[in-house]
């Protein structure tokens, strides 16, 4: 299925393959971003709830708002025709149980599914989001990981790279993510050579697997943070990794946030 959406997307569709809505952690109803999507002309948009996890929280959909979730894209598909609506999903990488491979995940009728790292085990077992806003982040960190930042990265690494090896899923999300929140500790994170290393190994396990990349538009406005970095993206088109860009919309009026910018640099290339 996720490569008849590809073929759909050609050089001049408006497309987005990643927003969240009312049913986890978005601010709008799905009308809210469908109405938005086609008033804008765009040709292909998917919905892209995060996945239920085993404890319930304010960002990840619960189990029980599943079978409401695609009877609504079915009946915003009824509404808004001349837009291929999608019913995606972000799933959690969690462990070896709970990931984008799971019965649960692979016995849903998802259109195409994305994957990321938003929860890590500490030191001692405990998961714990690392997702969220910087100050968020930091009081994590002493809270719950005793203030060890490589730990937390190289931990996140690590989790990613399992993630690849399970697969299930056809596109990565934002997987550097994590300099974000790491750089409000270390501002100078991204040039250290372990976590360029650890960036870089990822990078070829992505090549190596086949999935799909975004370029994840989320934070170009407020902070001129493209996810991964731009110095991979050539990396990644030599090597004949699926690009598309997304927004990680959480409201209606981002769904083409920082689209062109991205375009524009990739273009380029």
């Amino acid at each position: 299925m996720f490569s008849e959406i590809i073929k759909e997307i050609g050089a001049d569709t408006l497309y987005n393959l990643h927003s969240h809505t009312q049913f986890c952690d978005g601010h709008a109803p799905m009308e809210d971003f469908a109405r938005e999507a086609a008033s804008r002309g765009f040709k292909v948009y998917a919905f892209t709830p995060h996945s239920p996890v085993r404890e319930p929280n304010g960002c990840n959909m619960p189990a029980d708002s599943l079978p409401a979730y695609f009877a609504e894209v079915e009946r915003i598909r009824r509404l808004y025709p001349q837009v291929h609506f999608l019913a995606g999903m972000e799933i959690d990488y969690i462990d070896g149980e709970l990931n984008a491979a799971s019965d649960l995940f692979t016995s849903l009728p998802l259109d195409f599914k994305i994957s990321s790292v938003h929860f890590i085990p500490n030191q001692d077992g405990r998961l714990v989001d690392i997702d969220g806003r910087p100050d968020r982040f930091c009081a994590h960190l002493h809270e719950f990981f005793r203030d060890d930042l490589r730990y937390v990265v190289d931990t996140y690494f690590d989790r990613s790279e399992q993630m690849l090896a399970t697969g299930g899923f056809d596109i990565i999300g934002h997987f550097d993510k994590v300099k974000r929140n790491a750089s409000a500790v270390d501002p100078d994170i991204e040039s250290r050579p372990w976590y360029r290393e650890r960036l870089d190994r990822l990078t070829d396990l992505i090549i190596a697997s086949g999935v799909a990349v975004e370029i994840n538009t989320k934070h170009y406005a407020s902070d001129g943070i493209f996810y991964p970095a731009p110095r991979l993206w050539r990396r990644l088109r030599d090597a004949g990794v699926t690009i598309v860009v997304n927004s990680d919309a959480h409201d209606p009026h981002a769904i083409d946030a920082s689209r062109a910018e991205a375009f524009s640099l990739l273009n380029s290339l």
